[in-house]
């Protein structure tokens, strides 16, 4: 048997450190060669820690959160026979070994949850005033009651496994081992009644789980935070008769080649802003407050928010100018694409000018949208809904849609906004007009 250590890997590309995001294993755990141990984000990815060899994690040098850098003790592992470290992160890395020397004293293999609570069980060699003085007697199974709130019942690893597995709640079984353990005879007990609690009645649950805020999911809470309070944001709200692009779109999808993207609302859309754009080009622009310059840019980038299970990012459609109505769809959706399956890279998530959001059809009839900081404008798409307007004679049902949108009231006043969003509705009203150029 050796020990391993198992250090953050150079991931390249100049970075020096990385956020640990996720935990494949625990302590104790036993892994496979090439496992997933553990995850680490960069500012340009998200990076999955293999295991080089079999063996039992006995250390973990991180939590969930931490900032790591590169070549810093990350797992020890137990193995069968020695396994060499990785000479090459070592070199060029001199402060590695002072890392390793400054970790924490591993724990022994062997001490693990049951044996803790072993130790603090008396043996039969000891005196009652002893094993009173070490583990104060708790209520046995036998009470059949709730425990007190707060109390974390006791079980081991395999009876939690099962019972989660099962879909029983421990905090609803007495335990009939030492100090109220609960045993899977206990859980046989409790599946024999007909999986009811021992205690009648309704449970209060008084548990609370602490999620950490990690990874994407706290870069997207700081550029939330960082929009909200430098930005003072200015709502547009405008709806918008889209009975004609449907049936254009509609018409457009069942004639289109093969090979063709299917077109939804959002290449229209992407056309609409690239010709309002052009009419207002200093709402195709970034505000570097701190300097107090304007940046105005000739090429239109807009990012589409996408939502990914790892929360949101915002892929970019560069020179949208430059795309023609099957082009900006075919992007848009190999953005879509390669957001929810994490392979965007940097550049496809980075640059845009201004901004697009969509709920789909779960878009609301209205929204309040957080401008993408730097830029100055981001425009909220709300869902279509069927609804009765008026055409000076009689009520008629049409397709409507809300588009919510947001400004940078520093730079962009009330007026040129509603000029802005104008200019879109007349053209997604009369979805022909998107196709004239000049």
């Amino acid at each position: 048997m050796a020990e391993h250590t198992i250090k953050l890997p150079d991931v390249g590309e100049g970075v020096a450190e990385a956020e640990l995001v996720e935990w494949h294993v625990k302590v104790g755990d036993l892994v496979r060669e090439d496992a997933i141990l553990a995850a680490v984000m960069t500012d340009k990815a998200t990076v999955e820690i293999p295991s080089p060899a079999d063996g039992e994690v006995i250390w973990l040098g991180a939590e969930v959160g931490d900032v790591v850098p590169v070549g810093s003790p990350l797992i020890r592992l137990i193995v069968e026979g020695a396994v060499a470290d990785d000479k090459e992160a070592d070199a060029g890395n001199a402060s590695s070994d002072e890392a390793e020397k400054s970790a924490p004293p591993i724990e022994p293999a062997g001490e693990k949850e049951t044996d803790k609570i072993r130790a603090d069980v008396p043996s039969a060699e000891t005196t009652p005033e002893a094993a009173e003085a070490v583990a104060p007697r708790r209520p046995l199974a036998s009470t059949g009651l709730p425990r007190p709130e707060g109390e974390k019942p006791l079980a081991s690893p395999a009876v939690r496994l099962r019972a989660r597995e099962a879909g029983i709640d421990l905090r609803q079984l007495p335990g009939s081992g030492p100090a109220g353990r609960i045993t899977h005879e206990d859980i046989d007990s409790f599946i024999a009644r007909g999986a009811q609690p021992a205690a009648r009645g309704l449970m209060p649950d008084t548990s609370v789980e602490e999620i950490k805020i990690v990874g994407l999911r706290r870069r997207i809470a700081e550029k939330m935070a960082l929009a909200k309070s430098r930005i003072p944001h200015i709502t547009y709200v405008e709806e918008v008769d889209v009975t004609a692009l449907e049936e254009l779109r509609s018409k457009l999808n069942g004639e289109r080649k093969a090979e063709r993207a299917k077109l939804t609302i959002l290449p229209f859309l992407v056309r609409a802003m690239v010709k309002a754009l052009a009419e207002q080009p200093h709402i195709n622009a970034r505000f570097d407050d701190e300097a107090g310059v304007i940046h105005r840019y000739g090429g239109i980038h807009i990012g589409i928010a996408a939502q990914t299970n790892a929360g949101l990012v915002v892929p970019v459609v560069h020179h949208a100018e430059a795309r023609d109505l099957w082009d900006c769809a075919a992007e848009v959706n190999r953005l879509a694409e390669a957001a929810k399956a994490g392979t965007a890279t940097r550049e496809e998530l980075t640059g845009s000018t201004i901004t697009v959001t969509s709920l789909g059809a779960l878009g609301g009839v209205v929204t309040t949208p957080v401008i993408n900081h730097p830029e100055v404008a981001i425009i909220g798409v709300n869902k279509i809904m069927v609804r009765p307007v008026w055409d000076g004679t009689q009520f008629v049902p049409r397709k409507m849609m809300n588009l919510s949108s947001s400004f940078d009231h520093r730079v962009i006043d009330g007026w040129d906004a509603a000029v802005f969003i104008q200019r879109i509705k007349t053209l997604l009203e009369t979805p022909a007009m998107i196709f004239v150029e000049g």
